[in-house]
Order: structure tokens, then sequence, then C-alpha cells
């Protein structure tokens, strides 16, 4: 995400930034929201009533319009994120129009915004300074390709070992293949982790350095007990993105999980359930509260989640908002969508 312009008195004014990749657009859907101004450059047709009793064919054209924000859809497989509502600044004001945000389009938002906006705002800018990560999970006959985004993994492909024939013996064609799909995967500067059991993802990183030494220098190795997304995330777990990101959002919501249910587990210092959050709230006890991002929108538009909020920082308490299109997001959207570590046992 790059931000282009901070224009702000406290907490309200307008930001303006362009998305430039798919994460930035799913960053866009939690941080616009209903009844924001929001002003993109967008094609319209223009209103040319004319006597002629058959009309002429109307250009559209480029116009920068703010409109009142309505409704919200994210299409991640077209990249694309449309916002609804009423014209309020441009050509046809109290006219209903749809600005389509995709990556490298200038969008300019007003609104108060709120802190977990804010920092949306800045781990998004930041990321994009960040080197990206591709995952291969191997092992011997089968493996996955995966893409870590923002919002979770994105499964990119799986490739089995043929029974056919082909150049050279049957594993150096299923090495080749994953080299290929890599090779589109990692294009740019991505870091690669290459993972699995057992020593076939050392045979591979063997062939990986002499079919592509330069890019082999980018990757690393990293043990899993398994392939597929639950291989995936055994590499999060034990730390290889972030040494790779940093401070990677996913393997976060990961770890915070994993504490969660080992404490539910031994009825232990955990609260899920909005009843016994706020309970947990009211003793001071939350030391960490974890709150799905779906349940953040979905509430946002009831209000009074924001005051909840408020009052865990005050007690000098963290908030972190999960993904609902990770693992770790679904099973807190299955435990009610909010729960919280807590300082002590209640």
């Amino acid at each position: 995400m790059r931000v282009t312009k901070r224009q702000l008195r406290g907490k309200e004014g307008e930001i303006s930034l362009t998305p430039e990749t798919l994460d930035d657009l799913w960053h866009l859907k939690y941080i616009i929201e209903k009844g924001d101004l929001v002003f993109a450059l967008t094609k319209r047709k223009a209103d040319t009533a004319t006597d002629k009793l058959r009309p002429e064919k109307v250009e559209k054209k480029n116009v920068r319009l703010g409109i009142r924000v309505e409704e919200l859809e994210f299409h991640k497989f077209s990249n694309r994120l449309r916002v609804h509502g009423p014209i309020e600044h441009g050509m046809d004001a109290g006219s209903y129009h749809t600005l389509n945000i995709e990556d490298g389009v200038n969008v300019s938002i007003r609104k108060y915004w709120k802190k977990d906006q804010f920092e949306r705002v800045n781990e998004a800018e930041a990321a994009s300074k960040r080197p990206k990560v591709v995952l291969v999970a191997i092992e011997e006959g089968d493996a996955d390709i995966g893409l870590v985004r923002h919002y979770g993994i994105e499964m990119y492909s799986h490739i089995t070992q043929s029974s056919g024939k082909g150049e050279g013996t049957l594993r150096e064609v299923f090495f080749k293949t994953i080299l290929d799909q890599l090779v589109h995967a990692a294009a740019g500067s991505e870091s690669i982790v290459v993972s699995g059991p057992g020593f076939t993802k050392e045979d591979f990183l063997k062939y990986f350095n002499v079919r592509e030494p330069e890019m082999a220098t980018r990757a690393l190795v990293e043990d899993t007990a398994s392939i597929g997304m639950s291989g995936f995330q055994e590499v999060l777990r034990r730390g290889a993105v972030d040494r790779i990101m940093e401070e990677s959002r996913i393997a976060r919501e990961s770890s915070l999980m994993e504490e969660l249910l080992k404490e539910m587990a031994i009825d232990g210092k955990a609260a899920y359930g909005i009843s016994d959050v706020r309970s947990a709230l009211d003793y001071g006890a939350i030391e960490t509260l974890l709150i799905a991002d779906e349940m953040l929108r979905l509430e946002r538009e009831k209000g009074g989640i924001d005051s909840l909020l408020q009052a865990v920082e005050h007690a000098q308490g963290k908030v972190v908002v999960f993904s609902t299109e990770f693992e770790p997001g679904k099973k807190l959207h299955a435990l009610g969508g909010i729960a919280a570590l807590l300082r002590f046992k209640m």
C-alpha cells in the first residue's frame, strides 16, 4: 500500500492511498465502512439527452467522483473492491454509482478514523516494503505451493508425481514440474520456504540449486510433519515466515490461537463469546483481545463495539483483529468471533 496523503485533525480527515496488491484490497475492505466518503477516478456516462428517436451511443468518460458508501463487495478472484453509494461530489450528484477499486487506483477516504484502521494502513504500508514469501511443501510424490497473503495462505497449486513417461526419471520430471510452477509463483524477489517430512525436500533443493542457482539463494528449508495447508501452518508456527517478514500477521494469529485453545483445554486464562469477554473486561483481566474481522465489521454497523475495544486499551490490554480468510480466524469465528487471553484465571 502506498500512502500519498494524510490530511488529519486528530482522528478525523482524509487519507489518500494506492493499493498495489490483492492484500491491499483486502485491507481496504476493513478500512472503508458504511458512511465514509470515498473519492476515486472512475468512468461514467455523460447525461446527453437528445430529441432524436434513435439515441446515439453514449461514451463513458473519466471523472473523479466522491461516493457516500452504502455497500462494499470484495471480489478476491477478480482483484477488485466495489464501493457503491450515492454521488456527493462530481457529476450527477444524487445518483448512485459503483467505484471499482483495483491495483494502482488511487483512493481518498474521508472519515472519522478508528485506531485499528490507522494500524491497518500503517501495517499495509510497511508490508509493501518487506519481502514476500512463497511456501513449498513437498514429500515423495506430492507437493503443494502456497502464497503468503496478509489475509492468510492462498493455495497456488498441488503437484502429483506422474506415472507416465518423460525426459529423465519420474522423480526428475516431478521436481521439474514443481520448479516450473515455482518460477511463476516467485517471479519477483519473493523469499521461498521449502518444507516437508523426510529427505525429499533436501533432494528437491539440490535439484533447485543446479537448475535455478540464483533463485535458490532465496530459499530456506524447514522440517514439517506434513504437507498441504497443515504443513504450511506448521511452517508459520515454527517461525520461518516471521524470520523472513519480521512480524507476520498470520503467524501471530496462529500463535495466539494456539495459546487460546491451550488455555481453553485446561479451563485456564481464557474467555470467549461476547458475554464472557465483557465480564473479563469488568474485572480488568484482559491481556489480549482477539476479534474476527467479520464480527468487527458487523458489530460496527450495530454500534457499541468500539467502546469495548477502547476500554480494553485503556486497561493496558492489546487488541488483535483476526482475518477470517485464514484458519485461526475461522476458528475464532466459530467461538463467537471474540475471545480473550487473560492476566489471571476467572
